[in-house]
Formats: C-alpha cells, structure tokens, sequence
C-alpha cells in the first residue's frame, strides 16, 4: 500500500489535470487582481461559485498560493490592500467552510516560523504579521495565536522582535485588551522584566522605551499615545463584511481557537481544529513498533454477524467490535454499555 502523499510525489500530474490548475489559477488571479473595497462583493461571491464548481483543495492551494505571492514580498505592503484581501479570505472563510481560513492561516504561520528563523532583511517578516494581524481583526482566528506570537517574540527580544512587536501592538493591541485583558497584562510585566536584563545588549535604547510606553498605553487604553494608529478603517471593512458573510455563518464561533504549536506541528499531529475536537493522542508519524495491538473482545458472536462485518469491509478488530455490539444489542441502553466495555 503506498500512502496518497507519497503516490501523489510519485506521479506527475496528468496533462488534463494541470491544464484545469492552470485555467483556475488564471481565473482566481484576475479576481484577485481586481480586488478592491467596492467590488468585494460580486468578487466573493464569484469566488464562492468557484468553491462550489471545483475541489476545495485545489481552490485552497491556488487561493493561498496567490495571495502569498501579492502579499509577502520585499517591500512593505499597503495596508489598505493587505486588509482586503485578508476580508476575503474571511468572508469565504465564513460563507464556505472554515478550512479555507485554516489552510491560509497555516501557510502564513509557517512562512513566518521560517523566515524569522533565517532573519531575512526584507519586510516578508512584517507582512506576514500583518496579515495574522487581520485575520485576527477579522474573526478568523482567536486572539491565543496573537499572544502566542507575542510571547515567542518577547522571549527572543532582539532589535527586530521589538519591531515586530510594536508593529503587532498597533495593529491589534486593543482588540487584544478587550478580548483578554489579563493575558495582555501578564505579556507586559514579562516585556518589561526583559528591557531591565537587556538594557545593555542594545545600544540605541529609544525602540525599548518606545515599545514600553506603547505597552503602558494600552494598559491604560489610551489611543492618542499611539502615534498613527488610526482603528477607522479595520472597523469600515467590519462593517463590510458584516453585511457580506451570511447570517448563519458569522459570529464568534467560526473562530479557530488554534495555538502556535499546534499550527506549526499539524503535519505530526493532524489539523484538529479544522474537524472541531481536539485530538490529544500521540502523534501520527510514530514508531509503529512501540505500539501494542489492543485486542478487543465482545464475548461470542454468531458466524453470521462476523460474515455479515466481513461482507460490508469490517477490517480491524475496532470495526469489527463495533459492528457487532450495533447488531447485537437489545436497545441503545445496551449497546451503549457493551460500547464502554
């Protein structure tokens, strides 16, 4: 047996399945391309016809690819721009399904691991933060990633960790203190734990003060602290989007209360957040060998129900079990005892 992924490296796509990527990609670039605030509308809703034409992978793949490659680039990104196109991302991740927010997401996150890992010059660094930034703004994912982030950067605090930093604060930092005032607080004490032991590594010490005051002006929520921050436009587009994402599917409960760990292990230990219940056994890729085969025993069952569970494919011990304690039961009462068993 030779695992879909591995099958899937093994083959080159056929002529016909490529030519169809391509076309799809052609039509998912000219929408992008257009994109702009007054025309969000009829492009998500085309991009919504597309999810439903075509498989949500490859819909998925090409919409990440190409808004990776009209948002991370060298130079800093407008911020207006980098804001609608994120506000697609969540009206589709709203209107569609939650997988289209987790697959860009995840792609995001771990382009940034790797590239604050490599300590690239360009501005990739912030333009990845800032797009985790509106996602966050947007309701795509909860605020635990955003602190995550933030405690990660104040544990390396380099100069441009306190770039970042500050850039991630002015973006988010007092949605941040409505939605968990005391996570924000406790970031800020280790902030200025860190400034008091760093003070000599850096030179130039204005950026340290700088972030700090920045910090105790969201403590206090004092906006005009803050200089350019400005929270009219992210509240225009919420507006937009309020009237763009179906009733049934906006709110809260769409967001992906997702960790940083989790997001950047998800090939070892599975997307659970994209099924909705967290998966806490040990990982996927593991050595086979240490596991024992747990037998399983639902006392003696007729060779028929065992021919019946051979018929219709029962081919683990778990299955199997399964099928037949449903067959055999008397009630529910009873399958669901013999079930716990």
């Amino acid at each position: 047996y030779v695992p879909p992924q591995i099958r899937k490296a093994q083959e080159t796509l056929d002529d016909k399945k490529r030519e169809e990527l391509g076309r799809l990609k052609k039509m998912v670039n000219g929408l992008i391309n257009r994109l702009s605030e007054p025309n969000l509308s009829s492009i998500s809703g085309q991009m919504e016809e597309l999810y439903m034409a075509n498989s949500r992978k490859d819909m998925n793949d090409t919409l990440t690819d190409i808004l990776m490659n009209a948002c991370v680039t060298a130079v800093a990104m407008p911020a207006r721009l980098m804001m609608e196109h994120v506000l697609l991302v969540s009206i589709l991740h709203h209107n569609v399904g939650i997988e289209v927010g987790a697959h860009f997401l995840e792609a995001v996150v771990k382009k940034f691991d790797e590239l604050c890992k490599s300590n690239a010059e360009g501005k990739e660094c912030e333009n990845l933060l800032a797009l985790i930034a509106h996602l966050y703004n947007f309701h795509v994912v909860h605020c635990l990633l955003i602190f995550d982030i933030l405690k990660k950067l104040v544990s390396t605090f380099t100069e441009k960790e306190i770039e970042l930093i500050l850039f991630l604060l002015k973006n988010v930092g007092f949605s941040l203190r409505k939605d968990d005032a005391l996570a924000l607080k406790e970031l800020i004490t280790e902030a200025q734990k860190k400034a008091s032991t760093a003070e000599k590594k850096f030179q130039d010490q204005t950026r340290v003060r700088f972030m700090l005051e920045t910090m105790l002006a969201l403590r206090n929520n004092d906006m005009r602290k803050i200089p350019g921050y400005d929270p009219e436009p992210v509240e225009r587009l919420r507006k937009l989007q309020r009237a763009l994402v179906h009733s049934s599917g906006s709110g809260k409960d769409t967001q992906l209360r997702v960790s940083l760990e989790s997001l950047l292990s998800a090939d070892q230990v599975g997307r659970w957040w994209i099924v909705g219940s967290s998966w806490s056994g040990a990982p996927m890729i593991s050595d086979t060998k240490s596991q024992a085969q747990q037998k399983l025993h639902v006392g003696k069952v007729s060779s028929k129900i065992m021919e019946l569970a051979r018929k219709l494919r029962m081919n683990t011990d778990i299955r199997r079990s399964i099928f037949c304690v449903l067959m055999t039961s008397e009630d529910f009462m009873d399958a669901f005892e013999k079930l716990l068993k």
